[in-house]
Order: C-alpha cells, then sequence, then structure tokens
C-alpha cells in the first residue's frame, strides 16, 4: 500500500479575514500568522514597487515565525490619478476617496509571494476598475450599506461595490478582493502544494 504524501505545512501571513476566506476556496489546510510588516512606502516608492516589497516582506516574516513551511505574503495597493489609495478607516474619509475616484480609473495592484526560504516567487497582479460618475447621494448611501472603511479605494467589489463600478479588467477575479487565486495556485503546485491534487 503507498503511503500517502506529505504536504509541506503552508501558511498565511496575514490578518486579512477577506484573504483569509479566499484561500479556504482552495480546500488545502492552513495556518495563520500576523506578520509585523512596516507598510510605509520608501521615499518615492511606485505602487507596483511598493506592494511588491511588502508582500515579499510579509512572507518572510511569516517564515521567521514559522520555519520550513510554505508561507504566502500579499499586499495590495490602489491608485488614482497618481494618488495612492489607503484604508479610509472612517465615513468622511471614504467620502473623500471615492469622490475623488468618481469618473476615474482605478488601478489595484494585488501583489503576491511565496517562499519557504530555500526559494521565492513574487508577481503583481493587476486589476483596473472603472469607476461609474457618482454623486454624493449615492456614494453616502453605498458607504452607509457597506462601510467598506477597512477597504483601500473604499469599495467591496465582491458585494454593493460593484454597483460603483462601470468596468473592471483583470486576468483574475479574486485579485481585487486581495488574493489572487489564479496566480497562487500555480506558486503553489511548483511548491508541492497543488489543490487538485493534495490529499485532503
Amino acid at each position: 500500500m503507498s503511503l500517502s504524501p506529505v504536504l509541506p505545512r503552508l501558511v498565511l501571513a496575514s490578518t486579512s479575514s477577506y484573504r483569509r476566506g479566499l484561500l479556504e476556496r482552495l480546500r488545502l489546510p492552513f495556518d495563520v500568522i500576523a506578520p509585523e510588516v512596516d507598510e510605509s512606502p520608501l521615499g518615492d516608492e511606485a505602487p507596483d514597487a511598493l506592494a511588491l516589497r511588502l508582500a515579499r516582506a510579509k512572507a518572510v516574516a511569516g517564515l521567521q515565525r514559522a520555519p520550513g513551511a510554505v508561507v504566502i505574503g500579499s499586499d495590495q495597493v490602489a491608485v488614482c490619478a497618481g494618488r495612492v489609495l489607503g484604508k479610509p478607516g472612517g465615513f468622511a474619509p471614504a467620502m473623500q476617496q471615492l469622490q475623488w475616484m468618481s469618473g476615474r480609473e482605478v488601478v489595484f495592484h494585488s501583489a503576491l509571494a511565496v517562499t519557504d526560504g530555500s526559494r521565492a516567487e513574487a508577481q503583481d497582479v493587476i486589476t483596473r476598475c472603472q469607476v461609474r460618475t457618482l454623486d454624493d447621494e449615492a456614494i453616502a448611501a453605498y458607504l452607509h450599506a457597506e462601510q467598506p472603511f477597512d477597504t483601500a479605494g473604499s469599495a467591496k467589489a465582491e458585494g454593493l461595490g460593484i454597483a460603483l463600478m462601470a468596468h473592471i479588467a483583470s486576468d483574475d477575479p479574486t485579485a481585487l478582493i486581495g488574493l489572487p487565486l489564479i496566480a497562487l495556485t500555480g506558486m503553489l503546485a511548483r511548491f508541492g502544494l497543488d489543490p487538485l491534487k493534495a490529499t485532503r
């Protein structure tokens, strides 16, 4: 009788409930570790470079607490008309963000990094969102309904926030939520964790 292969331990280095929920779709057992990473940008750091650097830093921070594991780090940076959009944290900043985004394109850099200590991979998955022209009444109604104050760009496209959008273009529909599962599946397979072959 052949024995099932022992899978490497999988760790998600993130405190995001959205990323945790997305990773659960792949049906791989995993642990969650909160990475302690300073997310401040460096000088004139470009948004894609910032997202990739932070994703790698989170993966490395997770690996330090879980040696030998396959660790996933991820970060997302949203940009609109040259302005980086962080998590608003409250109604008034979210209102200002959506007023700024109204009628404009927002580019989301959803960076992903995977490492086991001996090797590492990283990728930036880009999503382009064209926001509808919105009046203040519509923006306020949305914010009261969904309260997306912990989300960069003040909109949850997986919920009512989809009604803010005129168009979304991406190679990976999960990237906008925060964890690009198509890219991640390929990465994990190369680390011996193919979700379609792994023993449950």
